[in-house]
């Protein structure tokens, strides 16, 4: 054993960047793509490359560093493959912010080649911060091989991807009702816009019939500005009040037009709302349904800032003066416009507030609005090749396990109504559609749909103007679509892309096989660590893109973990003042206790409450397993015997099962992603066990010559055997703590992990330490805290043994049970009487009896009773204020329930000081007579 002298106080700051530096020195999580070692292999959720480490982030690595390390320890050859997603929005509107800071300019002045070089120049600049944040947090990526979603070997994937989906017919353009962001001017996928319920109002307006504008038909929206948009009114063919009117016109509001009445069963329902629906094509998803069915016109009123149109108002036919009004105002401020104008005509009847549903773009929150524009789409259910049916069947037949379990409804909820996905975007930072249009042929027709264009599509990551001509014309002035791709779409690749798929496009014969031996040793990749929000969003659509292009599954596990709040619950966000930085937090407590807190509170389907207070709890775990490392070091004998370990005392011998026993346990919750257990049992073993119990008996025989030395090598390898199985959680403090008790030059983070021994289950032991040992100390322990013994104090005890063998299994261990309880005299046999005063306690082995003199009783009454009497003055508080009507009426909810909490907590006080007190005054009282 090193002879080294361990620091009096745990200093984490210095032992983390130690450590930080050693392993990537060591290249301890380097995975080798040769090695025919079992393997285990996991990809990280990749972090947008303009993010910064959140407690999402901090939870989310220290699992997957949990599961890295604990392979690695088990022999497996370990990837964990790091990386950044180029994060589309998110980063141009970081640069965009950045150069109007600068002087106003906006990329469309700069140019689009001039944005992208400067969105690169950032990205080398500032971009990925969070990777080494990571580094700090301890993950064990292997760094060597990090990737970047905009990657030329990336980008060469996705290129691949898109030229053989659309080949395949699974990836179209088409003009249709999109998600339009106006804020980011995008558009946006479905499963990006979340959905808030707010109270609006639903407005009931009058459409006279053209024929005779005395009668009418009312129509209820909640988007009166769309009206102008409208192109029919629908009713249900079998609803009597209106049947007879399809076929005949409507003279629309606000217009000089006339739209139809006609009959849809499909988007009416006779028994909601008027009965009458008014249809608008190009401002809702469900009209433009609707629309098709009926060849109606679609009228789009808005731009891509989504203000009103002065040109589609004019189509509209929209009355000249209100038309004036509305050009270029948001579609909210044109709703005010238009109702002004409704009330003023006396067309709006009435208004209701009305609950109802409002898209918001994830990214920034923006109202989202439906859009009619010309996208790429990709056909997830295909009849003869359905990407969702193939993703769904996965993990049917558990070729893919979700866990938790329950996540499964979800999952299937989604698919099985999963629509064609949106993969462009009208930003300029991302994978550029990889599709070309001839210039040459027809300029009017260049954003048309691929069936009357001829499209050229790109087989390289570079532009390929020049190099490919057009198959209509022969001309070679390619034009690509200006639009880029979803950042999930390259995201969807990331288990295959980032391993060097496809090999045949890499750029040399020894990266072609290096990409293969990757692919081979490490797809379909482990597990999947996720948080539930991007389960639609990431997770599923790797599925689909895995099957597709791999024909495997991308994974075989995805754990999926919930959110971490603040210690009330509530979501964390920076309009509540709640967010708490993680990085603050491993700055006072140390990295390895905010890791173990995460750990120990990740349990299955239920949000983190993280307080402080539980961090600094493990923060002092940190420093009780660095205060007993000193322990042990001090006690260290002055030679050192064998290292073979073959323990004798019962002591040792217990705590080596015990340590058997929580090994088993260990192993078992992390091979089913229960992280909470396995640092809940590690927790108690290494505090309660070792600490308060084991090293305390370890006093006893280290005073032993006899039993030194195999003692003192008991609490080294017990202690070195919980610092391997701490260090997948504590990864840091663990392994500075090794190098003092072991010589190796290899890092703990490859050793083994200890293993089951069945040899070290000792049931006798056991039997001896917690039946005869620890429930007698405990019992003494007991008596003294009912009678307010100091603990100093040291007693004389009875202890009336059931039978023989249990006076012989007292006197093999009363040295234990003597230190430990301290006992200045035990009476031991099988014939004791209970003395006339004195406090009992039974155990499996016999009855405890502690002899106390009358006074002593007599000074616990009095001091009982006076805690009686303040207890009950105490409750007469409590009482009048809930006996005082106006109190309980007028006082916040909180307080009354606060009130009433006391008041039970101190009515269950006062109970409980009246047993004691009837307790001790029996000590007094004669026993009654028998007649």
């Amino acid at each position: 054993m090193p002879d080294k002298e361990l620091e009096k106080v745990y200093d984490p700051k210095k032992v983390e960047e130690k450590w930080t530096k050693r392993w990537e020195k060591d290249a301890i999580s380097h995975a080798d793509s040769q090695s025919e070692k079992p393997s285990f292999s996991i990809v990280i959720p990749p972090p947008n490359v303009t993010g910064s480490l959140h407690l999402g982030h901090a939870l989310n690595s220290t699992l997957q560093d949990i599961l890295s390390r604990w392979h690695r320890m088990r022999g497996d050859n370990v990837l964990w493959l790091p990386g950044m997603d180029h994060a589309g929005i998110a980063t141009q509107n970081v640069v965009e912010r950045q150069l109007a800071a600068e002087g106003g300019k906006d990329r469309h002045a700069l140019g689009r080649e001039a944005f992208i070089e400067r969105v690169w120049d950032w990205k080398e600049e500032s971009g990925g911060t969070i990777l080494n944040q990571l580094k700090r947090l301890g993950a064990s990526c292997d760094w060597e091989r990090e990737r970047f979603t905009m990657d030329e070997g990336l980008s060469r994937a996705v290129t691949t991807v898109f030229e053989q989906l659309y080949k395949e017919g699974l990836i179209y353009r088409d003009q249709r009702l999109i998600n339009l962001c106006p804020h980011c001017r995008t558009a946006l996928s479905d499963i990006e816009v979340e959905h808030e319920d707010i109270e609006g109002k639903m407005y009931y307006i009058k459409y006279p019939l053209a024929d005779d504008p005395t009668q009418f038909l009312t129509i209820a929206t909640t988007r009166p500005e769309t009206m102008l948009g409208d192109t029919a009114v629908a009713v249900h063919p079998k609803d009597p009040r209106f049947n007879h009117l399809i076929g005949k016109k409507i003279k629309l509001p606000l217009t000089t037009r006339e739209i139809p009445i006609i009959g849809d069963p499909i988007l009416v329902d006779r028994e909601k709302g008027t009965g009458a629906v008014k249809i608008t094509p190009g401002h809702d998803f469900n009209d433009e349904k609707s629309g098709k069915r009926h060849q109606l016109e679609k009228i789009s009123l808005i731009t891509w800032s989504g203000k009103m149109n002065a040109a589609a108002l004019d189509e509209a036919k929209v009355a000249s003066d209100l038309s004036k009004l509305l050009s270029s105002k948001s579609m909210t401020e044109a709703r005010k416009i238009v109702v002004k104008v409704l009330e003023d005509a006396a067309i709006l009847t009435k208004t209701e507030k009305h609950m109802m549903s409002l898209g918001k773009c994830y990214r920034c929150k923006s109202v989202v609005e439906p859009f009619d524009s010309p996208q790429w789409f990709v056909k997830v259910n295909a009849p003869d090749n359905s990407l969702a049916q193939a993703a769904m069947d996965a993990v049917r037949q558990k070729k893919i396990r979700l866990i938790p379990e329950s996540w499964e409804a979800n999952y299937f909820g989604w698919m099985e109504n999963i629509e064609d996905w949106c993969i462009s975007r009208q930003i300029w930072w991302g994978h550029q559609v990889p599709v070309f249009y001839c210039k040459t042929c027809d300029q009017q027709h260049l954003l048309k749909v691929p069936d009357s264009d001829e499209m050229i599509i790109a087989s390289e990551a570079t532009p390929i103007v020049g190099e490919k001509t057009c198959a209509r014309c022969g001309g070679s002035d390619l034009l690509q679509d200006p639009d880029v791709l979803d950042t999930w779409f390259s995201s969807a690749l990331w288990p295959f892309s980032t391993l060097g798929w496809p090999t045949d496009q890499q750029p040399d014969e020894a990266a072609k096989q290096e990409a293969k031996a990757l692919l081979k040793r490490f797809y379909p990749t482990s597990t999947l660590v996720s948080g539930f929000d991007i389960l639609f969003f990431w997770v599923a659509r790797m599925i689909m893109m895995g099957l597709h292009f791999m024909k495997d599954v991308p994974f075989k596990d995805v754990y999926i973990h919930a959110l971490v709040r603040d210690a009330n619950g509530q979501k964390m966000s920076k309009s509540k003042g709640n967010v708490i930085n993680p990085l603050d937090l491993m700055d006072q407590y140390g990295t390895d206790a905010l890791r173990f807190t995460l750990a120990a509170m990740a349990s299955p389907g239920r949000d983190i409450k993280l307080s402080e207070a539980r961090i600094e709890g493990y923060r002092n775990f940190c420093n009780k397993l660095w205060n007993v490392a000193r322990f042990i070091l001090m006690n260290r004998p002055e030679t050192e015997t064998s290292s073979t370990l073959d323990p004798q005392t019962a002591a040792n011998r217990w705590i080596q099962s015990h340590l058997n026993q929580t090994i088993v346990s260990t192993n078992r919750a992390l091979e089913n992603y229960r992280f909470d257990e396995a640092a809940q049992e590690i927790y108690q073993f290494s505090w309660h066990t070792f600490c308060d119990w084991y090293l305390e008996l370890a006093k006893v025989d280290l005073q032993n010559e006899a039993t030194r030395h195999e003692t003192y090598h008991c609490v080294v390898q017990t202690f070195e055997s919980i610092l391997r199985l701490l260090h997948p959680f504590m990864p840091f403090l663990t392994e500075e703590l090794r190098t003092y008790f072991k010589e190796d030059t290899d890092c703990l983070a490859v050793s083994k992990y200890p293993v089951f021994d069945p040899e070290k289950n000792a049931v006798d032991a056991e039997e001896a330490i917690q039946k005869v040992v620890i429930d007698t100390i405990m019992a003494v322990r007991n008596i003294r805290g009912e009678m307010n013994i100091p603990p100093s104090e040291s007693l004389p005890i009875l202890i009336k043994a059931k039978d023989q063998a249990a006076v012989g299994a007292f006197e093999k261990e009363m040295p234990y049970i003597k230190r430990l309880a301290r006992l200045s005299e035990v009476t031991l046999d099988t014939t004791l009487q209970k003395p006339e005063m004195s406090a009992t306690a039974t155990t499996a082995y016999g009855t405890i009896y502690l002899p106390l003199d009358e006074q002593r009783i007599r000074s616990e009454i009095d001091r009982i009773k006076k805690r009686l009497d303040k207890a009950q003055k105490a409750l007469s508080v409590f009482e009048k204020k809930l006996g005082n009507e106006k109190f309980v009426a007028n006082a916040p909810a909180e307080v009354v329930e606060k009130t009433k909490t006391e008041q039970q907590a101190g009515i269950q006080n006062k109970e409980r000081l009246f047993s004691e007190l009837q307790h001790l005054e029996n000590f007094f009282s004669k026993p009654k007579e028998t007649p």
